[in-house]
């Protein structure tokens, strides 16, 4: 049995005080004596659900030793398990890069590889953002039955509901297991019910290539928002939404508040060119952009963002649960974001101002500041 050396750890919605112990890659006990007096504390590995690239490596290119590297980085980062992300491109292409990524996870040295999100190609052209239009297909449950039948390991689809086809694409989707998120879409709000009705649990990075907020026309943004089961996911850098916006969106949708970094092989390197999903980028003073200025990922990191919810007010506790219990409860997987006794030992050690301290890996410590 192992001490972990904390103050307290985050237990569901409580900050439990006292030391962890971690025996057999498990957690053995929670809040014992008063602490260790490190003011350090334990929380639940991080889960980013939306992460193209990090650490120089570009996901859509990487081959299975970059993905390890890419895994080591992540785990600096308090990540623990992620999912990663493949934008628009040629769908051939895109399949067996899939594979090849998922077919790579033994090699994994730090953060878990949980599955892939492809994030298209049944996207709305008009809302494609740094995604390659001319390999936006439409959406069909043709489409949905291929991605299932030839994706290994696929965790999560982001599609336009608006498109013809797509209600039956979120359907078959669904029934296969995988969660449906939209984004790049200009769908309006009766458009975003009626896929939340098909199946549909979430928005991908808020605000960003969608429709906004119209008095008039509420759009999806303002669906999502007031839809009390739609998870939200948000890029929280200050750049892709302004704080004031953030804000908004965390006083109304709680606990369904999703962190994403939307990281692009830039992040955790500095400015520089990089490429995301195989295009050129360039990152300067710390932004990602291709060259026609068109912003192309972020060089966010999950303590980051969590630091930005902190200086909107949102508690420790709630901040911490935007990038663990919220995005493994829209994977339908709850029990992943605990430190109760029994659970698996994926654990941040890290303080109040999510400084990252020491990352285990099921009771493993894969990172040690």
């Amino acid at each position: 049995m192992n001490k972990l050396g904390v103050d307290a750890a985050v237990l569901g919605a409580e900050l439990v005080r006292g030391d962890v112990a971690v025996a057999d890659g498990r957690i053995h006990a929670v809040g014992i004596g008063e602490g260790a007096g490190t003011g350090r504390i334990a929380v639940p590995g991080f889960l980013d659900i939306q992460v193209n690239g990090f650490a120089g490596i570009d996901f859509s290119t990487a081959g299975g030793h970059e993905l390890a590297a890419a895994s080591t980085a992540l785990a600096r980062t308090g990540v623990t398990s992620f999912l990663a992300t493949l934008i628009t491109g040629s769908l051939d292409r895109t399949i067996a890069q899939a594979n090849a990524i998922a077919g790579g996870q033994g090699v994994a040295s730090g953060a878990r590889l949980r599955g892939i999100h492809l994030e298209g190609p049944a996207i709305n052209p008009d809302r494609a953002g740094a995604h390659r239009s001319n390999h936006v297909l439409g959406p069909s449950a043709g489409l949905a039955r291929r991605l299932l039948d030839e994706v290994t390991d696929l965790r999560m689809v982001t599609l336009a509901p608006e498109l013809p086809g797509a209600l039956d694409m979120i359907r078959v989707l669904r029934e296969g297991g995988v969660t449906v998120s939209f984004g790049h879409t200009e769908a309006t709000e009766e458009q975003a019910l009626a896929g939340f009705d098909a199946g549909g649990t979430a928005v991908t990075h808020m605000f960003n290539a969608m429709r906004s907020i119209h008095h008039r026309e509420p759009g999806i943004a303002a669906a999502v928002l007031m839809h009390a089961d739609a998870f939200i996911g948000l890029i929280a850098d200050g750049l892709h939404v302004a704080p004031t916006i953030m804000k908004m969106v965390t006083d109304l949708a709680g606990h369904r508040v999703v962190l994403v970094t939307d990281a692009s092989a830039g992040a955790g390197c500095g400015d520089g060119s990089y490429t995301l999903g195989g295009e050129s980028i360039t990152v300067v003073d710390g932004v990602a952009r291709r060259p026609d200025g068109v912003m192309a990922g972020s060089t966010l990191t999950m303590p980051e963002a969590i630091r930005s919810l902190l200086e909107l007010g949102v508690s420790f506790v709630d901040a911490v649960r935007a990038a663990t219990l919220a995005p493994w409860a829209l994977l339908q997987r709850p029990e992943h974001a605990s430190i109760a006794p029994g659970a698996v030992a994926d654990v941040v050690i890290t303080d109040l101002d999510l400084e990252i301290y020491s990352t285990l890996v099921a009771g493993t410590e894969v990172y040690e500041r």
